[in-house]
Parts: C-alpha cells; structure tokens; sequence
C-alpha cells in the first residue's frame, strides 16, 4: 500500500520526464486495478457470511444476546467496513469533476453537521466567507473529506467542548480549517496519520485520513494538521482556485 510520501516521490519521477509518467500512471491502475479484484473476491463471500449470521439470528433470537455471537458480527462488520474504505482509498484519485459554488457547498455541509450536533454537548460554530468563489472539483469526493474531518473532531470530544470551522480565500486558494477543543495528538503520531490502516482510535479502520488526503491530492492541493495532546486540533485544507 502507498503511502502519501510514496505518492510524492511518484509525482517527483512523474514530472521528470513523459516516458516516466505514462509508466507510473501504467503502475498504478495495474496496482489499482489488483486492489479491486482483491476487495472483490472477499467481499462476495463476507457478504454471505453476513446474510447467513442474520438468518440465523432471526430464526434463533436468544443467539443474539451470547456476547461471542455478538462480537463475530461486530468483526463481520468491521471488515465490510474495511473494505468499503479500501475501495475508497482506490478511487481516491479518480475525479467526476464539475464547476459548483464553493460557499453553497459549504453552507450544506455546515447545516447537516450543526443538525448532527444538535443534541450534544459539542458546541459547533462556522464562518465562511462572502466571496467564495466557484470551484472546479468532485463535490462528492470533497463532501466526504469535510465531514469526516468534522467527524473525527466530534469524537475526539469527551463530554463539553467546541469545533469551529472557517472558510476563506485568496486570489490563488480556497483554505478551509476544522479546529477542535478535543484530546489531541502527540507528535510521535502526527507524521503518520495521513498513512493508511494507521489508526489511533477504536473501531477504526485507518483508511479515513488517508483517503481525505489523496482525495486533496488529487484536486491539486494540500492539507496539514497542528496539534498537541490535550490542547486541540486544527486540519487545515488547501484548494487551489
């Protein structure tokens, strides 16, 4: 599995030379294309062991309360999860690309996470600037990146605290920051976050930071993140306009 440093260097060989990029883009959709064959092969069988464990517990109720049968269906769950962010994290990259106001796509991811927030103790505050512009991207794709970074600074919240986003831009960018009142993280995990099946949380599966800055990746910009145990957390992502 690549690594966002891998990507890097790729993009570095990429540029260097024609002949190197048509061989690493050739690289990477055979190795794209091997993930989803893979993902594929176990998803169809994991899906009938799923159906089957439902079958079971509904023509034997009282099974669903043995915490052995319990936690298999949790482990059934967990790896159909993995593998929907793998086939994610696979398709990262590939963009369905359309032109859309950046500040009406920002008000509708603000009102469906302060509607989340509704009955927490997590207070939730936004300020998105006027002129936003109109932006050229995957508003799918980038939907997925902001609420999952909203997300992750949810439930790194134990009990009362606050998450404040801001969106600005400048005549080069558009830079949105999520900024958190929550645990944390140390320093010896913050190189590593952006790494896939990296995880510092339970139930996790790793994939989702990975797949928020590939996604970022690909539309041309950046995101970076500050933060320190028990003070915070701040994810800054950059758009180029």
């Amino acid at each position: 599995m690549f690594t966002s440093t891998d990507y890097d260097k790729l993009q570095q060989l990429m540029a260097k030379s024609p002949e190197n990029r048509a061989l690493i883009e050739k690289l990477l959709a055979s190795h794209e294309e091997s993930l989803s064959t893979i993902s594929h092969e176990i998803r169809n069988p994991l899906t009938l062991v799923y159906s089957t464990l439902q079958l079971l517990e509904s023509r034997h109720p009282g099974i669903a309360s043995d915490r052995y049968w319990v936690s298999m269906r949790e482990d059934v769950e967990y790896m159909q999860q993995l593998l929907t962010d793998l086939s994610s994290l696979n398709h990262s990259r590939s963009l369905f690309l359309t032109e859309f106001s950046f500040r009406s796509f920002m008000e509708q991811i603000v009102l469906s996470f302060a509607a989340s927030c509704a009955e927490s103790p997590v207070e939730f505050t936004s300020r998105l600037a006027p002129d936003l512009p109109s932006f050229r991207g995957d508003r799918v794709k980038l939907r997925e990146v902001f609420l999952n970074l909203l997300r992750n600074a949810r439930e790194s919240i134990d009990g009362k605290g606050s998450i404040r986003l801001d969106a600005a831009c400048s005549s080069s960018e558009i830079v949105v920051a999520i900024r958190d009142t929550g645990c944390g993280i140390s320093q010896e995990h913050l190189d590593h976050i952006f790494e896939p099946f990296v995880t510092f949380k339970k139930g996790g599966t790793g994939l989702g930071l990975a797949i928020a800055d590939r996604t970022v990746r690909a539309h041309g910009g950046k995101i970076s993140v500050t933060s320190a145990v028990n003070a915070g957390t701040e994810f800054r992502v950059s758009l180029p306009v």
